[in-house]
């Protein structure tokens, strides 16, 4: 039994904003890698500074901001935008 994702509020109005063709690569993207994976760390990066907890995965120009839930087994999708302003928005 693996992760599950999970988008929150602010993720899903990220992707109403976006193009459609983005947001199907994005969402493959998820349900291939990380949705029900055993481990979602191996295709992110640990952020750090004031953004330690949180976790990016890079899609194309975009990039993903989740925590992981390791009791739980979810992955929650905190916000996703173009890798130039995702980091100044949280």
């Amino acid at each position: 039994m693996g992760y599950k994702v999970l988008l929150s509020k602010r993720a899903q109005k990220d992707l109403d904003k976006l193009d459609g063709t983005v947001v199907r690569m994005i969402l493959k993207w998820l349900k291939k890698n990380i949705d029900d994976s055993d481990d979602p760390r191996i295709h992110g990066k640990a952020l750090k500074g004031n953004l330690a907890g949180y976790w990016r995965y890079r899609v194309g120009d975009y990039r993903i901001l989740c925590t992981i839930e390791d009791d739980r087994l979810i992955v929650q999708v905190i916000t996703i935008n173009n890798r130039s302003s995702v980091y100044e928005r949280k």
